[in-house]
């Protein structure tokens, strides 16, 4: 039986900013134009998340990343 393929990590770091406003912005500096804002950080880093997922599916579709098994965290900075 073959081996499986192995995932290979990709950590992607969460930076957030308070703006005056009260808001939170929460920003991904590896993938440029991912920043969310939110209410509070919990919906900031959410939709984050959500954007950096769609993005890095997009890249797969396309073939601009290496198609494979990928273990994706975030961290939060």
């Amino acid at each position: 039986m073959p081996k499986a393929p192995s995932a290979s990590r990709f950590s992607l770091t969460i930076e957030y900013f308070r703006e005056e406003d009260g808001r939170w912005l929460a920003d991904i500096a590896a993938l440029p134009g991912v920043t969310a804002y939110g209410r509070t950080k919990k919906q900031a880093t959410a939709t984050v998340q959500a954007l950096a997922l769609r993005l890095i599916a997009d890249r797969l579709e396309h073939g601009e990343t290496v198609p494979g098994p990928m273990d994706v965290s975030f961290i939060a900075a």
